[in-house]
């Protein structure tokens, strides 16, 4: 009887932890849920990685410099820089190399210290974050936890406030 009342437990111990996984077709994002390992190409054709990063804040955006939705998202942003430079951000496009170079200049990045902009050569955060619309952003603690994602624009206020909540 021991026997059987102890296989039992252990069973529904197994049964319970495996309920508490997330399926293996989960995003990578949800089953990783820190900063992922990007490399990206800088417009000085220098790269930037998760290593590069600085213990603080983190806004991941994925982009494109042609996309209209980006576009307001970053002039929603630009207008509210001073509350964002405490943040680093790294824009990161799959476009072709001049197009993020012509952002890179028309929008003035440089003028910009917290922001790293760049090329995702390799294609890695779309799928590891199973990213269907643009301007995609992922925010992350300052010890590199994901907060929480966006998916097309978002008001700066709630971005704020998701950083804000994870102190």
């Amino acid at each position: 009887m021991k026997n059987w009342l102890f296989l039992f437990t252990l069973a529904f111990v197994v049964k319970l932890a495996s309920a508490q996984t997330l399926p293996p077709d989960s995003p990578a994002y949800k089953r990783f849920p820190t900063v992922p390992p990007f490399t990206i190409l800088q417009v000085d054709s220098t790269t930037f990685s998760k290593e590069k990063l600085k213990h603080q804040p983190t806004l991941i955006m994925y982009f494109s410099p042609d996309c209209d939705h980006c576009k307001h998202q970053w002039a929603d942003m630009q207008k509210r820089m001073n509350d964002l430079k405490k943040y680093q951000i790294v824009m990161v496009t799959y476009q072709p190399f001049e197009e993020m170079v012509d952002f890179y200049k028309k929008q003035k990045i440089a003028d910009y210290p917290n922001i790293k902009l760049g090329r995702d050569t390799r294609f890695f955060l779309p799928p590891f974050f199973k990213i269907q619309n643009l301007p995609y952003q992922a925010l992350y603690d300052k010890s590199g936890n994901l907060i929480t994602t966006f998916e097309g624009n978002v008001k700066i206020d709630k971005m704020l406030t998701a950083f804000e909540k994870a102190k």
